[in-house]
């Protein structure tokens, strides 16, 4: 009798054995059939969402930000907490197409154009906290170098602040480059499956022509790659200059040199986190189950064990630091973090970013989705805790004890917050309706080596 070796295959990236025309038919059905009842309800909750955060804004811009909660002591508070939040969760996108791109990661085919679309939508709401906070929104362009005849000073280049509007300008844009050259083959496939010639015509202005020659494709490659290229320093410097702002401060318990790499890891952290929760609504929402498959969820898993350790470790040498510095203010700052007035928001972060994660050790709830979905969402509402930690609880009890403080967000300051996630899940809806959330062209250069199922060995 022959003896045979028993092989461990992989795991498949596209399940179900699909053909070529299958993968068109499953991800152009969202983009060309009718929206379903699931999708309605989810749209209308989020549109009126969306409409509410419209109409908070509007009142702060004619009232004026005296509106919020902010004080004498905490001026920079849940705003400057929700942009730090949003820049964190655009980050991912970048990453899983960018820097998985540059290491050959086919399995970042099914989730990559849902990430990339998600950081657009993201910087996007990031963006609007910034301008509210000038205050006067109509001289926003003050901010810009004009001549001085303009009646407006030069900016000042040394501060962090200003590298903020540089850096995310910069990241936005060449996110969305990314975002679009890899929607190209597919606006075309969906072109050439319409019937309605007005459709068809808006699709084939969005491909720009594309006929999918072997000059085209080999164009459309090197592109991606000098753009992954491009992007992959960029996730590094946006996160890395959001922590100069407070860095570069003398406050006890912001001026810290572990700043730049803790806010990088968390910011990966929130981002995946965020990817997953709407992942997992995505795939049943618009029946893509064989093509974001368990194994998709169980790795990125495994990124968000990595990442939640980093921002674990990063939490205790912060500790030590203030502990091993002999300043009385900064041993103070963290002690009051842990048992002072905010206490509540200080151990809500420890809970929700360095013991949920580490649940993922577990492979049964690594590959269980109920389980993902909902410590995805405990990751998003740490990382949320651990910006209002940091800004909040550094400022309300600074070195003056006369001018101590609490801070308590008034309607306006949460009906912002949430009118941003409105506004972010609206955004991702109308997306999903119009675009493909599966890289269509990619996703059939795996078809061949990653899906068909292996055959027995012969007896």
């Amino acid at each position: 009798m022959e003896q045979h070796s028993t092989v461990t295959v992989r795991q498949p990236l596209i399940l179900g054995d699909k053909t070529y025309h299958q993968i068109s038919e499953d991800i152009s059905r969202p983009v060309e059939g009718k929206a379903n009842g699931l999708f309605k309800i989810v749209f209308t909750i989020s549109a009126l969402l969306a409409l509410w955060g419209v109409g908070c804004f509007a009142y702060t811009i004619g009232t004026g930000i005296g509106v919020w909660g902010l004080n004498k002591t905490v001026g920079w508070a849940w705003d400057i907490t929700n942009f730090v939040w949003w820049v964190g969760i655009g980050h991912a996108g970048t990453l899983i197409s960018a820097i998985l791109l540059l290491f050959r990661q086919r399995w970042r085919m099914s989730i990559n154009r849902s990430a990339e679309a998600m950081t657009i939508f993201a910087v996007i709401c990031a963006a609007l906290f910034p301008v509210m906070h000038m205050g006067r929104v109509w001289v926003a362009y003050w901010v810009l170098p004009l001549p001085n005849q303009f009646g407006s000073l030069w900016v000042n280049f040394n501060s962090p602040l200003l590298w903020d509007v540089f850096a995310i300008s910069t990241y936005f844009t060449v996110s969305l480059v990314f975002w679009y050259t890899g929607l190209i083959p597919d606006f075309a496939t969906i072109r050439d499956r319409q019937v309605k010639p007005r459709m068809k015509k808006i699709y084939n202005i969005l491909s720009f022509g594309w006929s999918g020659s072997a000059k085209q494709w080999s164009r459309f490659e090197e592109v991606s790659l000098v753009l992954a290229g491009l992007s992959t320093p960029l996730v590094l410097s946006v996160h890395t200059i959001v922590s100069m702002d407070f860095a570069t401060s003398v406050i006890p318990g912001w001026h810290t040199t572990i700043f730049p790499p803790y806010f990088v890891a968390g910011a990966i952290f929130s981002g995946f986190a965020m990817v997953l929760t709407l992942l997992i609504i995505m795939r049943k929402v618009l029946h893509l189950e064989d093509y974001i498959t368990i194994s998709h969820i169980e790795n990125m898993n495994k990124v968000i064990i990595l990442t939640g350790s980093i921002v674990g470790v990063a939490y205790l040498t912060e500790l030590f630091v203030s502990w091993y510095s002999g300043v009385e203010y900064e041993q103070y700052a963290f002690l009051n973090r842990a048992t002072g007035p905010y206490w509540w928001s200080y151990w809500s972060m420890m809970t929700c970013n360095v013991i949920t994660p580490q649940l993922f050790w577990f492979k049964k709830i690594r590959k269980s989705l109920i389980a993902t979905f909902i410590i995805s969402i405990f990751v998003n509402i740490g990382m949320w805790f651990e910006r209002f930690v940091i800004i909040v609880t550094s400022l309300h009890r600074d070195y003056l004890p006369s001018s101590w403080t609490m801070f308590h967000p008034s309607f306006v300051d949460i009906g912002i917050f949430i009118g941003t996630i409105g506004i972010f899940f609206t955004l991702f809806l109308i997306f999903s309706r119009t675009f493909p959330v599966i890289a269509l062209s990619e996703l059939k250069t795996i078809l061949k080596t990653t899906s068909e199922n292996p055959k027995p060995p012969h007896h």
